[in-house]
């Protein structure tokens, strides 16, 4: 588990073709120092295992699915990517549950900059604004941001200057892919109310 608060970025270093998948090898700096091979760490809000580690560089395993299904396949040596660690058992909880396993790929369609700030609006699923509302949580990229508005295929988040500074998504650009993993709550609550369809009824 994870909580969308990211630590640090990292740079892509290598990409290597490994059967149907790839070995994709991180610069993370100074978070490297106390990973251990076998630790998850969320590769903008994907969730990998450390396959090697080699003073700062983390290498880690992604298949056919994960590079077809997250915006890990489109990137290139070079990119810079958002990392965080796995929680600890006692560690603060400051942003929301994240599973590090991602929903869909969204779209940035928009992008309002005002001097620091900017607020995104992100082309979505539909299926995916179901599990969404004003004020709750999102996580983009491995950023746990919260929802502003919410219409049926898109959504608005408000970006401050240390997130846009801090993490990747101060240089996206409409037409970006990015990671999307919606609430793990609002999973549960929509799971139920479809699986009692005749409740209405009694």
């Amino acid at each position: 588990m994870f909580t969308g608060l990211v630590e640090s970025t990292g740079k892509i270093t290598a990409l290597e073709p490994q059967g149907p998948g790839i070995r994709l090898v991180v610069d993370a700096g100074a978070l490297a120092e106390d990973v251990q091979i076998g630790d998850s760490i969320a590769n903008n809000g994907c969730c990998l295992t450390v396959i090697e580690v080699n003073g700062t560089s983390l290498a880690f395993e992604a298949g056919p699915e994960t590079l077809a299904k997250t915006s890990l396949g489109n990137k290139r040596i070079g990119d810079f990517i958002n990392l965080e660690r796995s929680l600890q058992v006692g560690d603060r909880l400051g942003g929301h549950l994240v599973t590090g396993h991602v929903d869909a790929v969204g779209t940035l369609d928009q992008r309002l900059d005002e001097q620091q700030w900017a607020t995104f609006w992100f082309q979505v699923p539909e299926a995916l604004t179901r599990q969404m509302a004003p004020k709750g949580s999102i996580t983009v990229e491995g950023v746990s941001l919260t929802l502003v508005e919410v219409e049926s295929r898109r959504f608005s988040v408000a970006l401050i200057p240390h997130t846009l500074d801090a993490t990747t998504l101060g240089n996206l650009q409409p037409g970006d892919k990015v990671n999307l993993e919606t609430d793990l709550l609002a999973k549960y609550v929509e799971q139920q109310m479809s699986a009692w369809p005749g409740d209405s009824q009694n």
